[in-house]
């Protein structure tokens, strides 16, 4: 097999971001004909090559961008030294296809009740890596969750030591209470993940919110928590609470730039 690619199924195996670059079209004097293959990795180094020089260093940036919009592009150089753009001077042009792979995002939901059940179920279907956590430990297992990949039998503040959360994870909180929320809810704050949604009243997010303000997080902090958790389509059951939770996380997910608003 191709070294390209099988150091691309590698990476999509351990679940870690890469963009392929491939070049699809090559037409007069240029460095690499069609079918030549670059991946580029979020640090910015490369394996393999499309050329080198402007077109290379164009492309690792349009595959940087890649990563961070999560969207294909179909990019075109020129090499033609009469025009304007030109990044060379071979005198032909060249097409290059980027896309991006990146990891399965993570669902963590903290709270194994009914609501995390119906989250954890329709996460699943949607291809989410579903992570469960509850400090009850009676609550948090596999029989009670058949689609999780992991389970955390653990307090909230101790999460991010035992996974890593970073910008493909997405939380929802729907644990059992505000004095929870107030003690675990930092950690996960510091942890600066995606998303943070907080199941519960406007009553008890002002409790929440209190207690949160009392042990020294920022209002711009505060800001990034989303609660109610969820669109507000006036669900009812656990099975439609989790369809405005999912819908909203798959909005952010879709566009990643969107302001989130309490």
């Amino acid at each position: 097999m191709d070294l390209i690619l099988m150091k691309l199924a590698e990476y999509i195996t351990r679940q870690e971001p890469v963009c392929l670059c491939v070049v699809v079209a090559a037409n007069g004097g240029v460095p690499r004909h069609a079918g030549s293959k670059m991946l580029v990795f979020p640090d910015g180094s490369s394996l393999g090559t499309v050329g080198g020089g402007g077109v290379e260093a164009a492309a690792i940036k349009a595959a940087l961008d890649a990563l961070q919009t999560q969207k294909p592009a179909l990019m075109q150089y020129s090499l033609n030294a009469g025009d304007e753009s030109a990044l060379g001077i071979c005198g032909g042009e060249m097409q290059i296809y980027v896309e991006p792979f990146l990891a399965q995002p993570k669902l963590l939901i903290v709270g194994a009740g009914h609501v995390g059940k119906a989250v954890a179920r329709l996460g699943k279907f949607l291809n989410f890596q579903i992570l469960v956590s509850d400090d009850r430990a009676g609550l948090c297992t596999a029989a009670e969750f058949p689609d999780a990949d992991q389970l955390l039998p653990i307090p909230m503040e101790e999460i991010p030591l035992s996974i890593e959360i970073d910008r493909h994870t997405y939380i929802v909180d729907v644990s059992r209470g505000s004095d929870l929320d107030i003690q675990g809810l930092p950690a996960l704050l510091a942890a600066k993940p995606a998303y943070i949604g907080v199941i519960g009243s406007r009553r008890r997010w002002e409790t929440t919110r209190k207690g949160l303000l009392e042990k020294g997080i920022s209002e711009e902090e505060l800001a990034r928590i989303k609660s109610p958790v969820g669109l507000h389509i006036h669900a009812e059951t656990p099975e439609e609470i989790a369809v405005s939770i999912l819908a909203e996380i798959i909005a952010l997910r879709n566009n990643p730039s969107a302001r989130q608003t309490t």
